[in-house]
């Protein structure tokens, strides 16, 4: 299972918190691309739900993590 940036942002719009199921359910209406399905599916199963993203890609950069200045534009 591997992550990377295009693949996580398929699912920002997924209706947090999830089950693992949901989010398969969500990444297949969607459209997203095959690999964010099969790496739903390799992760175990305990019933949890997960918060966001994050809670699936801990690496996954916010916002904070850009050096981007907001109030230079």
């Amino acid at each position: 299972m591997y992550w990377t940036l295009e693949l996580a942002s398929h699912l920002e719009d997924a209706p947090w918190p999830a089950t693992r199921d949901e989010l398969i359910d969500f990444a297949i209406r969607s459209g997203a691309p095959l690999e964010v399905i099969e790496n739903l599916q390799q992760m175990e199963d305990e019933g949890e739900l997960f918060e966001s993203i994050e809670d699936i890609w801990p690496d996954y950069p916010r916002k904070d993590d850009f050096l981007f200045n907001e109030d230079e534009y």
